[in-house]
């Protein structure tokens, strides 16, 4: 008998929310197997955040529904309960207390005592032999401060395992972690699958569904749409489940082929920083979107900042339509007409607790100021009204703080702010990062409007398939410098070769 033949450790059957007048889920049904990685795909707003809240007892179902633990009735009710049934989830923002140590954190509520006070040594006695489970090498003295993000993260899986959990849901667990942490996490997560724990993995990366699951179930709108074995996953399918339509509907169908005759709108020579950059030089014609791919640590980053003036540059320079540019601040580059779009929304280009209007409006403040300095709040809400408009935003209205928006709608928030500036040249780092395909797809259009209105577009992608599918040639970088440049067809091994040092007639 195969794991999935016997009685599933969770069934949550028919389950449903109502919040208001809003149906956030309908009869949404979910099986999962002891020692199973199932994955949780669906757009944001699929109904995802709610199901996995209902599971931890932080949501109660609304009438109708059941949750089976091992086939018996399982009453969640509040976070208590759900804990005590072997439930634990980890959020995509960690819970842990900074100043206390790991095993602080690891017993954080339920701490042994001893004469009525916390035992510190029982705390790290237990807590040893958890952290060598799951292959941790730090020390559980150590203070959760000096700790990195992904070192945080397996303090949070550990925690989990304090309580005896059986099934631990993981939300977007490796949107904040470098490549080395990822790998540490999936090594973590097979222990815990071998261990009869099973995982519930939520993320909107399809490299990592593939690598991780066993099964994947799809939510859209509310509703569950259907469930796929490992054997059966496709990129295809999966984007079809969840958006309701063809992978080949994401990306425009033809690239376009952008002649030397058309005179370059971006031009940069020989930029470098003498650190991460050296001796870069590219240029970008009106109504081409350039693609600059390359590893993690090549200098894709380092390369934009420097043309946008966030970095300072030790050589090169920076051209617009022929005119060199004096560009000694952000503030230089986007008065020039060169916009860049940061691939860290939250921490450098949004201001969370703001309105959708002020985010919208912010780099063009100044216009609005009427004689005597009284600025005109009308033309601002017009604005951020029309930009809410064009680019699909997702919103109630303007006046609602961005932060509430959904990470997609986030991004086109900014992407509005930067268009209000009227750039002749874009920058976009990292576009799509941590947000659904749905949101991903209308992204790639407005790409390719801005692109078809004559805008010169630099696309900064760690995902070779939306390189492919938006980039009408590749720069691709290694060590901080361009290594080789690929042009239609452009083919992913080409990208490969150039960025890992192995090309032989790759161009």
């Amino acid at each position: 008998m195969t794991a999935h033949e016997q009685r599933p450790l969770l069934e949550m059957r028919d389950i449903s929310k109502t919040f208001g007048a809003s149906k956030a889920l309908s009869q949404v049904s979910l099986t999962v197997h002891a020692g199973e990685v199932h994955a949780l795909m669906g757009e944001n707003g699929a109904g995802k955040s709610t199901l996995m809240k209902i599971l931890s007892g932080a949501y109660t179902a609304d009438p109708g529904g059941s949750v089976l633990i091992d086939g018996a009735a399982a009453t969640l009710g509040d976070p208590l309960k759900a804990k005590a049934y072997g439930i634990a989830v980890i959020y995509q923002e960690l819970s842990l207390a900074p100043n206390l140590t790991v095993a602080q954190n690891m017993f954080l509520g339920n701490e042994p005592s001893r004469f009525g006070l916390a035992d510190r040594a029982e705390m790290r006695r237990r807590a040893d032999p958890i952290l060598k489970q799951l292959g941790i090498d730090f020390d559980a003295s150590r203070r959760v401060a000096e700790l990195s993000l992904g070192e945080r993260q397996m303090v949070e899986i550990a925690r989990a395992l304090t309580t005896n959990a059986r099934i631990i849901v993981m939300d977007e667990p490796t949107t904040s972690l470098t490549s080395r942490e990822t790998e540490k996490l999936f090594d973590v997560i097979a222990r815990l699958k071998a261990d009869g724990i099973a995982i519930i993995y939520i993320s909107h990366r399809m490299e990592e569904i593939y690598q991780l699951s066993d099964r994947v179930s799809v939510l859209r709108d509310g509703a569950y749409v259907g469930t796929l074995d490992r054997a059966d996953l496709s990129a295809s399918k999966l984007v079809s489940m969840m958006v309701g339509r063809d992978l080949s509907s994401f990306y425009k169908k033809e690239h376009r082929q952008v002649t030397d005759e058309r005179a370059a709108v971006l031009s940069v020579r020989n930029i470098g920083d003498g650190i991460k950059v050296h001796d870069c030089s590219f240029e970008v014609r009106a109504g081409e979107v350039l693609g600059i791919a390359g590893l993690v640590g090549s200098g894709r980053t380092e390369l934009a900042r420097l043309v946008y003036g966030a970095d300072h540059r030790t050589s090169g320079e920076v051209m617009l339509n022929g005119k060199p540019l004096s560009i000694a601040s952000p503030r230089d580059a986007l008065d020039a007409g060169i916009a860049y779009l940061t691939e860290d929304r939250k921490a450098l280009g949004l201001f969370l607790d703001m309105s959708i209007s002020d985010n919208i409006n912010m780099g063009v403040i100044a216009a609005d100021a009427k004689v005597g300095g009284a600025l005109d709040f009308k033309r601002a809400r017009e604005r951020a009204a029309q930009a809410v408009k064009a680019l699909s935003i997702r919103t109630a209205g303007t006046q609602i703080n961005v932060g509430a928006l959904s990470g997609g709608n986030q991004q086109k928030a900014l992407l509005a702010r930067l268009l209000e500036t009227r750039p002749k040249a874009l920058i976009l780092d990292e576009p799509t990062r941590g947000v659904d395909v749905g949101a991903k797809s209308e992204i790639y259009r407005i790409i390719d409007e801005l692109a078809q209105n004559g805008i010169a577009i630099v696309v900064i992608s760690s995902d070779l398939p939306e390189i492919l599918g938006i980039a009408d040639r590749v720069l691709v970088m290694r060590e901080g410098r361009i290594a080789g440049e690929v042009n239609q067809p452009i083919e992913q091994e080409a990208i490969m070769a150039f960025a890992t040092g192995t090309t032989g007639n790759a161009a």
